[in-house]
């Protein structure tokens, strides 16, 4: 296996791990306004993301730079032709950012109202614009010869990629909802698992359509097998969550995360960006790449830095393992 291959294996793997991760937090945010009935419920909620959501926004950031120093033509070539929506989900992680900070500084209700509606819809607009985005991705755009996108923003806006939306947009928060349950005591608990189970549901017949397609449209062996993985994964999360055991629910719903976007990873290699113009004008992993002593050095780097990561992250889960309920909010808040 090259080099240039290995990396986009590592940066599918880096994606993987922010949805899976992000993906919670996403659902969280959502769920704020879907779940919580008081502010003590919205404080509950955003106390089990407390510790852990920045650190999950470094996949993210992991994921960006390996795109940008491996594969810099894609990256060129991504984020000049989808600037409009990256830039939207910059501008909301922001804020999400934020609004998690700045809500209890201030005890007036005008003032935490406000910032809980910013943590809503800066977790919703993400959620459902990342689901575009990698339906376009996988798709296939509107890129020339110059390996330049020359479309618009109404060609993002196609159906295939609003399903990818709304696909993401309720797995999030199905995991969300799951997270939620698993990590909370009392009423909260058991409406989570409700409205996860009918989430859950929903998520399923989405998700099949938006694989199915997919399957049906550039698929193969590799990424068939992935998306059944997806699919038997959804459907044991829901049953688990239904017979109220969210541990076993939380690793499904996460695994229904990772064989989902493995599969759409599978079905683009060797490409990193199809043309929709002209398949001698894909972006590939050989042609998109840097040179190989790059690769090599950051291959390196990668090697040291990645159990440090893992390690100290894994650590912060361990030490926030506990669950909580409004009984551990001050009636001050």
């Amino acid at each position: 296996m090259e080099l240039h291959d290995v990396w986009f294996v590592l940066i599918a793997v880096l994606w993987i791990g922010y949805f899976f991760l992000e993906g919670f937090d996403f659902g969280i945010g959502v769920l704020t306004k879907l779940l919580a009935r008081n502010r003590k419920e919205r404080r509950v909620l955003i106390n089990t993301i407390g510790p852990v959501w920045d650190g999950n926004e470094v996949w993210l950031l992991s994921a960006g730079g390996a795109t940008f120093a491996a594969f810099p033509e894609w990256y060129a070539t991504l984020f000049s032709g989808f600037y409009l929506p990256l830039l939207l989900i910059l501008v909301c992680l922001i804020v999400r950012g934020v609004a998690f900070e700045y809500r209890a500084k201030r005890p007036e209700e005008r003032w935490q109202r406000n910032w809980e509606h910013a943590i809503f819809w800066t977790s919703l607009l993400p959620a459902v614009l990342w689901g575009v985005a990698f339906g376009n991705i996988v798709r296939g755009v509107k890129i020339d010869a110059e390996m330049e996108y020359v479309g618009n923003l109404a060609d993002l806006l196609n159906p295939y990629a609003i399903l990818g939306g709304l696909v993401t947009l309720t797995l999030f928060t199905f995991h969300g909802a799951v997270f939620a349950a698993l990590k909370t005591v009392g009423d909260i608990r058991a409406r989570a698992r409700r409205l996860a189970f009918v989430l859950g549901l929903l998520t399923a017949v989405l998700a099949l359509g938006f694989l199915g397609w997919t399957q049906a449209d550039s698929g193969d062996g590799a990424s068939l097998g992935a998306m059944v993985v997806a699919v038997l994964a959804l459907v044991g999360a829901i049953v688990a969550i239904r017979a109220g055991r969210e541990g076993w629910s939380f690793a499904l719903s996460g695994l229904t995360i990772v064989a989902a976007v493995a599969m759409l990873f599978l079905t683009l290699f060797p490409n990193v960006m199809p043309s929709s113009l002209n398949e001698q004008w894909n972006l590939t992993v050989t042609n998109a790449s840097s040179t190989p002593y790059t690769l090599k050095i950051m291959t390196w780097c990668a090697g040291i830095a990645t159990p440090v990561v893992l390690l100290y992250q894994g650590w912060t889960y361990w030490v926030f393992r506990k669950r909580i309920g409004t009984h551990h909010i001050a009636d001050a808040h």
